[in-house]
């Protein structure tokens, strides 16, 4: 497949490319490096420049892989990525904007940062920047795992020598365009990534209809095939609190993450980002197809191991296509992981900067010295999500990063709830997570990494999403100490009560908080 992988290095060295001087080109010149300029592409990016990165950093290309491999692998259960994603739409309505302007009103650039002002805690700011840290590096790694499962496809092996060489090459480029411009850069990647995936979409459509003929078709042959194994395309009934809860908790869990709050703050308004999120149902319809093609590949019998069937639309691609497309099709893709991953490294960067190393190690680090450590930040994060994902086998890294959807999901309370209510004591937001960490970790590990575990009392017991049982677990503790810790450690007052008023330092947006 020579000439086939030549192409997908063209559609990606290409994209990456383009991505670069574009913005060199929309660079200004005269402008001092600072954190917001980087982080935040300094607030800038109209409603359709926002849109779509929101949508290239949320709706990741390991989803478009992970999703219709589900539905391969377990039949209707997959449509829950469609519930969720439509959930998490008037969720990010409410909080959103509402983290927008209580972030600008602090001159924050990351979760820990706000936290810290709010309840005027050190430590439940460091707790939140850590967490963010290590629930988000998995989440990386796996990107990397649906690069190496698409070029897998082209023949190329990760673990060999040519593959292992390859993939530094594409993880070197985007650490280049990363580096200089942080998300300004990842933003008009994630126009290529738009039309290419549209392209890859519209291309998948074609083929299976082709092939396998018209949707009823072929819905009725994949419900033949997964009845085979006593599944089917319906969820049953006893599934059903596990299909509401899996995508009830992925919705609230998914706005903590570092890189989807941070495109948020890119857009130039509040009300710009409010339009921006009405956007998001179009990514959400692109899914929709994605997880039909899941459906589609058993109807046209293609065959992955079951221990890796985030190779179904590699595969799906490989039994349509011909050639010279499998390479163009792959190379979206390629690009589309490319997107997130990029975000993923900045989001880490900011938390690892702002809230470690400015915090606890250099307070007097001025704005230029904040952006030159977070660009070395990016590179270590994107070497270390390599190695980890050469060491780790593929369900090694699945399994960590449910870890972390269970970890990140128990910042909800400290993050989200402040937004309307500062009645939580912070004690009782720290004990609240330790026992959501401690329990939901337990609770997976102890079912041997599944997501969905049976909760209740003796006979009366229900499947749920294990970081939703973590998350109530949390909630009740952080709702019944804050009466106690108010009454043993009275809170001196909360946000800029204590912090003072911020200075500014150049930026119209974001400086570091002291």
């Amino acid at each position: 497949m020579g000439y086939e992988f030549i192409l997908f290095m063209a559609v990606v060295g290409g994209s990456l490319s383009f991505a670069a001087w574009l913005t060199v080109k929309w660079r200004a010149r005269d402008q001092l490096p600072h954190p917001a300029a980087w982080g935040i592409a300094d607030s800038r990016l109209n409603v359709a420049s926002t849109g779509v990165l929101m949508g290239g950093v949320i709706y990741t290309a390991y989803t478009f892989l992970a999703a219709p491999g589900l539905a391969y692998a377990q039949g209707g259960f997959a449509f829950f990525t469609l519930v969720y994603t439509v959930l998490l739409i008037p969720v990010s309505f409410v909080v959103l904007p509402r983290l927008y302007q209580e972030y600008a009103a602090r001159s924050a650039l990351t979760s820990a940062d706000y936290v810290r002002h709010r309840y005027g805690s050190h430590v439940l700011g460091l707790v939140v920047a850590l967490t963010g840290i290590v629930a988000t590096m998995p989440y990386l790694a796996l990107q990397i795992v649906g690069l190496a499962d698409i070029l897998s496809v082209l023949g190329v092996d990760f673990h060999d020598g040519s593959g292992f060489l390859v993939m530094a090459v594409l993880l070197t480029l985007c650490g280049i365009v990363t580096f200089h411009d942080g998300l300004r850069s990842i933003s008009v990647l994630a126009m290529a990534k738009t039309f290419l995936l549209a392209a890859v979409t519209i291309s998948l459509v074609g083929l299976v209809a082709v092939r396998a003929g018209a949707p009823g078709q072929v819905f009725s042959e994949a419900g033949d095939r997964l009845a085979d194994r006593s599944l089917s395309l319906a969820v049953s009934p006893s599934m059903r609190p596990a299909y509401m809860t899996l995508a009830f908790g992925s919705a609230l869990a998914q706005l903590m993450y570092p890189q989807i709050y941070l495109s948020a703050f890119a857009a130039r308004s509040k009300d710009t980002l409010r339009s921006a999120i009405l956007l998001l149902p179009a990514w959400t319809a692109l899914l929709g197809l994605f997880v039909s093609f899941g459906v589609a590949a058993l109807a046209v019998g293609v065959h992955v191991p079951a221990t890796n069937t985030d190779l179904v639309i590699p595969r799906l691609i490989d039994a349509l296509a011909p050639g010279w497309l499998q390479a163009l099709l792959l190379g979206g893709l390629a690009v589309a992981l490319l997107v997130p991953m990029s975000a993923i490294c900045v989001g880490i960067s900011l938390l690892v900067v702002r809230n470690v190393y400015c915090e606890y190690f250099n307070p007097s680090a001025t704005p230029k010295h904040e952006v030159r450590v977070a660009r070395f930040s990016s590179i270590v994060v994107i070497a270390g999500a390599f190695s980890f994902a050469l060491a780790l086998a593929p369900q090694d890294a699945i399994n960590l990063h449910l870890l972390g959807g269970i970890w990140i999901l128990q910042l909800f309370p400290a993050v989200a709830l402040s937004l309307f209510t500062t009645w939580f004591h912070p004690y009782a937001l720290l004990a609240g997570w330790a026992i959501g960490i401690g329990s939901g970790t337990g609770m997976s590990v102890w079912h041997g990494f599944h997501t969905i575990v049976d909760l209740g009392f003796g006979a009366h017991r229900i499947p749920v999403y294990v970081a939703v049982g973590a998350f109530a677990f949390n909630l009740t503790a952080a709702v019944l100490l804050t009466p106690i810790c108010n009454r043993w450690w009275p809170r001196r007052g909360t946000d800029a009560e204590q912090a003072g008023p911020p200075r500014r330092r150049g930026s119209r947006f974001a400086i570091r908080v002291h």
